[in-house]
């Protein structure tokens, strides 16, 4: 990846963006369009379709038309694996394509989207590419006079609908498992950042996927994305995305056909660093970048920071050290470790719960302003707040943005009780030497992820997923096929 080829790249002009249903792309029946304006200039890139209620009703009938059928729902998997993996091939091959151009849409700095965005989204097919051939049913311990056989089967209809920060990465972790276990999908991406999961259906068209196993209808989230969950013929939910909107998701599923509902819904995720911590400014740095990377926009972001008191002073040197060191810019230059916030409506939201944190009695140590104004764009300076209490709204709900909340404790319990203090249970850290410390507080965090010195890294091998208000289900590793299958038994007299 070179600068050159970047910058050629940004210069390409985008045409007008149509929905995807049935195999190709489709001009929504209103025929009305929504504007795409990149974050880092504030000016227009091109237009997609809005989409509504009834373009998802057109894209549902073709993906159910398309499971009935059966080319993709009951071709063998060892067939459908081939498919699979020539789409991931197919990503690997345009990866800097699709990385610019996400990045256009939404920001993110360009090291970091390459990697987490296209790369990953083709390690993801390919994983359960790879899988699907070697999962088996059971057959159940009964007596010589029974057999007991226990299928697995895909469920139908899969309405997928993903956030703005990483829409292909957290796409592919729901595209990828629905489609190896033969399912249709309909993808509703979020309206701030649609433009590269419209490019993966192409991809995925042109891999040999049957028309109607993957369409993308492209809209609002109170139009084509409500009709998505209120809609009779659509089995199953998988949502990442806000509270408000799981809950909203729920409702619409209890309002239809009580439709699975599968959600991942933010964290308020807890860095613990203990005395013992192995190398104090390594956990610096990379505590640093475990929040401001993507400018905070990570769901597993670690937005609170907890610092043993007797190292609070050292550490802090050393994070305020490593965060002076991260540049805030274009996020199309690759000397960018942060890129742009992707909205103005979200760094209006950033900027307000740092000015709310200061008047609860926080302190801002660095950064929490708007900068690069004259570029047009959203961009905002890292902020450190300390002084932190559990009773402060920044400790308690998620801002997603570049805005890290910092306190003290004393001793392990007292670590517990700060870490816990959310309604939120996504992702955690914990920093020490000591093993046994190291389990005890893997027990006690209520997160579905525990890292142990380091902040991120989790591959596709392992779930994802939250306790509490953080959702229900699992993306990623085997587990995640358990929300795109079904349990059949056949119980047989011999």
């Amino acid at each position: 990846m070179q600068q050159a080829q970047i910058d050629r790249l940004r210069a390409a002009v985008i045409p007008a963006q149509q929905l995807f249903i049935g195999g190709r792309p489709a001009p929504a029946i209103s025929e009305a369009r929504l504007d795409v304006v990149s974050p880092i200039d504030g000016q227009v890139l091109t237009s997609i379709a809005d989409g509504d209620a009834a373009d998802v009703d057109a894209a549902v009938r073709r993906a159910r038309q398309a499971f009935e059928q059966g080319s993709w729902s009951r071709a063998a998997p060892a067939q459908r694996k081939k498919v699979l993996l020539r789409f991931a091939d197919l990503i690997e091959q345009h990866a800097l394509e699709i990385a610019v151009l996400g990045v256009r849409d939404n920001g993110t700095e360009i090291g970091m989207a390459y990697k987490a965005e296209p790369l990953s989204a083709a390690g993801t097919i390919r994983y359960y590419a790879e899988a699907i051939d070697k999962v088996y049913g059971e057959i159940a311990p009964t007596s010589g006079d029974v057999l007991g056989l226990v299928h697995r089967e895909p469920l139908g209809v899969v309405g997928v609908i993903v956030p703005w920060n990483f829409p292909l990465m957290i796409g592919a972790w729901k595209v990828g498992p629905a489609l190896a276990a033969g399912n249709s999908v309909v993808v509703k991406p979020p309206e701030l950042a649609s433009l590269t999961l419209l490019r993966l259906a192409e991809l995925a068209a042109e891999a040999g996927l049957p028309d109607g196993v993957l369409n993308v209808v492209t809209g609002r989230g109170s139009s084509a994305g409500e009709a998505l969950a209120l809609h009779m013929d659509v089995d199953v939910l998988a949502f990442t995305g806000s509270g408000a909107v799981g809950r909203r998701l729920l409702e619409c599923s209890a309002r239809s056909n009580l439709k699975r509902v599968h959600l991942e819904l933010g964290g308020k995720s807890p860095n613990i660093v203990f005395a013992d911590a192995p190398d104090i400014r390594h956990a610096a740095k990379v505590s640093a970048s475990g929040i401001f990377r993507n400018s905070g926009q990570v769901c597993v972001a670690g937005s609170r920071l907890l610092v043993q008191s007797s190292i609070y002073d050292r550490f802090m040197a050393e994070l305020l050290d490593a965060t002076a060191k991260l540049r805030v810019g274009d996020p199309l230059e690759l000397t960018s470790d942060i890129g742009a916030i992707s909205s103005k409506a979200q760094l209006r939201k950033n900027l307000d719960a740092v000015a709310h944190a200061e008047a609860q009695g926080a302190t801002r140590l660095v950064g929490g302003e708007q900068i690069r104004v004259e570029s047009g764009g959203n961009f905002m300076a890292p902020a450190i707040l300390t002084e932190v209490t559990p009773t402060m709204q920044v400790w308690r709900e998620e801002v997603f943005g570049p805005v890290l909340a910092v306190t003290r404790f004393e001793g392990e319990e007292d670590a517990i009780a700060l870490a816990n203090a959310t309604p939120y249970g996504l992702a955690s850290a914990v920093w020490t030497a000591s093993l046994s410390t190291a389990h005890r507080m893997v027990r006690a965090i209520k997160a579905g992820v525990v890292h142990v010195n380091a902040y991120g890294g989790a591959d596709i091998t392992v779930p994802l997923g939250g306790f509490k208000q953080s959702g229900f289900g699992r993306d990623k590793s085997l587990h995640a096929l358990d929300a795109y299958t079904d349990l059949k038994t056949a119980w047989i007299a011999l």
